[in-house]
């Protein structure tokens, strides 16, 4: 089981009147494994998006946070494979 963030992009994130970029935080295991990294990094189990492509996002602070803990650096095209993966999973289950 890994955890992974893609690269960061201008998703229209707009905290304190200044636009910031974000990434993604996805697993390739156990989703209860990315909550705990999560946690560790200061993320509420409440900011996790549980929908069809399951993940945290990150700003670039928790993002350096995560990759300092470990976490391996994707780009968009192995993230959309990681999602494609996961479908398929879930559709064998």
């Amino acid at each position: 089981m890994s955890i992974y963030v893609d690269e960061l992009a201008d998703w229209g994130w707009v905290m304190y009147g200044k636009t910031i970029q974000s990434c993604h935080m996805v697993t390739d295991g156990d989703m209860e494994e990315l909550h705990k990294f999560a946690e560790s990094i200061g993320l509420k189990r409440s900011y996790f998006q549980d929908g069809t492509k399951p993940h945290y996002d990150l700003t670039p602070k928790r993002r350096a946070k995560a990759i300092e803990m470990g976490a391996v650096r994707i780009g968009r095209h192995e993230l959309v494979e990681l999602f494609r993966e996961q479908k398929k999973k879930d559709a064998a289950l």
